[in-house]
């Protein structure tokens, strides 16, 4: 087994401290916009690079205050409780996905109102951009030490000196980057490549993201001030990605009954 030594920092300089956790949110960004301005230049996209750009900011927006907020209500909310101001103590960390897609989804709802899009063709849009921004993350968790897995004895353990029993625990951060970040992002890529009913893309991403977050999670040591919430093996992960996918299954379904459908680039077509 390997002993987790990685220097969470990318660059120490006294005062400036760069976590490599950090500079994998700017990957994230970076590629949203970059695969967001390729598809806009697409004949017949619909889209502008300079809508792209601003939906990137203010997806980007969504998923740091989201996050933060989603991270303090979901998982501390008696720290909240105690001291509300603690949702502002963002030095000390703290990120939820669920959070910061709740962000995110406000974001497109104020982009969709100003620009004068239909929600669902924004959603369905971004819905392919984001995977390797998730993957990104969770290496970036890995690099940081945090978010182990449970014990295993499985060669490729790892020991995270940070969880201080000495035990060789699954990378599941790796996990979900392969799973979140590498093949979800195959799959909505190929997927949206082509034109779908409107809210098919938006419905497979929530689909695919429950059902990979869901399987990770018994691979995932739980937080410990909550531990399993219920049968002993649900934990919050899993409770909040179960209504994901339910509402995938939904929007699939209603999409493919309604027969109207979004061009790969986010075109409508009748």
């Amino acid at each position: 087994m390997w002993v987790h030594d990685i220097n969470p920092l990318a660059l120490d300089l006294g005062p400036l401290k760069v976590h490599w956790y950090g500079l994998m949110y700017l990957v994230g960004f970076a590629s949203a916009w970059a695969l967001g301005g390729w598809r806009a230049r697409q004949p017949g996209s619909g889209w502008t690079e300079q809508q792209v750009s601003d939906l990137v900011f203010w997806g980007a927006l969504g998923v740091i205050l989201g996050g933060r907020f989603g991270y303090v209500l979901f998982y501390h909310f008696d720290y909240f409780v105690d001291d509300p101001l603690w949702l502002f103590a963002i030095w000390e960390g703290g990120m939820s996905f669920h959070g910061g897609l709740i962000g995110v989804l406000v974001a497109i709802a104020w982009f969709s109102h100003q620009h004068g899009k239909r929600f669902f063709e924004l959603s369905d849009f971004v819905a392919p951009l984001i995977p390797i921004g998730l993957g990104a993350g969770r290496i970036g968790n890995f690099i940081g030490g945090e978010l182990w897995g449970r014990p295993t004895d499985q060669t490729w353990g790892v020991i995270f000196p940070r969880a201080a029993d000495g035990l060789g625990r699954h990378p599941s951060q790796l996990y979900e980057a392969a799973l979140e970040g590498v093949v979800m992002f195959a799959i909505l890529w190929w997927y949206s490549a082509k034109p779908r009913p409107r809210m098919a893309v938006s419905g497979l991403f929530l689909l695919l993201y429950g059902v990979f977050r869901s399987a990770v999670e018994f691979f995932r040591e739980p937080d410990a001030h909550l531990g399993f919430l219920a049968f002993h093996w649900l934990t919050m992960g899993q409770l909040l990605s179960l209504p994901m996918i339910l509402v995938g299954v939904l929007l699939m379904a209603w999409a493919y009954s309604r027969g109207q459908s979004s061009g790969a680039s986010g075109t409508l077509k009748r």
